[in-house]
């Protein structure tokens, strides 16, 4: 009985904050599996609402803030009458960007739905999503967000185009930043056997000195003790990676006799 109730009081002193991770979790899983199985228009009108609300959560919050700062250094605003074309467009670029919760949460609403819906339209009609995808759907999304934030000179189209194009240009660039940090290494594909080897051997730390020599995977079947030992590969570490390499030859062997 003792036993049974430490085991009932251990479940009930879970931490609440990892089973409510572990339900978000499960909850979004069943969500992506069921949005996979809808239409086109359908997954692209569900990831554009929830992309919105996502951004208009975002952008309500960062419009407290701003509002809070702003407000205790705005200087008071002339009439719109008095003001020439390019002193008002000033105007209403800072207006857009230092609004109060309720206007910077209709522009980050607008920003995130456009962008997530049309790079879920590109993806599923090209099959993949790529650098042109992302600056496709980020051209989208600064030509909503400068229509409905007012920003730009009196020339509204040509201010509606640029602002797509240099939002295209920045998600490009981010894009293409991001693509060339999580590609892997060149030299890491070259020792993929050599760093498999030596961490199957617990002897992991010695990769490097195998990258210093140059002594790739092409060269596991030639290594001898003297290379090895020129790279500073103690005696011990040796036998074990010459014996393993050995133990792999005469495998092999034995497989093809068969």
């Amino acid at each position: 009985m003792g036993e049974g109730k430490q085991g009932v009081l251990v479940v009930g002193q879970q931490n609440p904050v990892t089973q409510l991770q572990t339900k978000y979790k499960e909850f979004e899983t069943l969500f992506k599996t069921w949005l996979a199985k809808q239409s086109l228009p359908v997954e692209a009108a569900v990831v554009t609402a929830t992309s919105a609300l996502q951004g208009a959560a975002i952008g309500g919050f960062m419009g407290t803030l701003t509002n809070d700062v702003s407000s205790a250094f705005t200087p008071p605003t002339p009439p719109n009458a008095s003001l020439s074309p390019q002193a008002r467009a000033s105007l209403q670029q800072a207006q857009a960007l230092s609004g109060g919760p309720l206007i910077q949460a209709r522009n980050f609403a607008v920003m995130t739905g456009v962008n997530a819906g049309i790079s879920c339209v590109m993806r599923r009609l090209r099959g993949k999503e790529d650098v042109q995808t992302s600056m496709v759907a980020a051209f989208g999304s600064g030509v909503m967000f400068s229509l409905v934030s007012g920003m730009g000179g009196p020339n509204q189209a040509a201010n509606v185009i640029s602002s797509g194009v240099f939002f295209a240009l920045m998600q490009g660039g981010l894009y293409k930043v991001g693509e060339k940090f999580s590609q892997p290494k060149v030299e890491d594909v070259l020792y993929d056997k050599t760093r498999g080897m030596l961490t199957n051997l617990g002897l992991g730390h010695y990769e490097k000195n195998f990258k210093k020599g140059l002594l790739t995977d092409n060269t596991l079947s030639l290594l001898t003790d003297s290379a090895l030992q020129d790279v500073k590969i103690p005696p011990g570490p040796r036998l074990l990676i010459l014996d393993h390499i050995q133990r792999e030859k005469e495998v092999k062997k034995g497989g093809r006799r068969t």
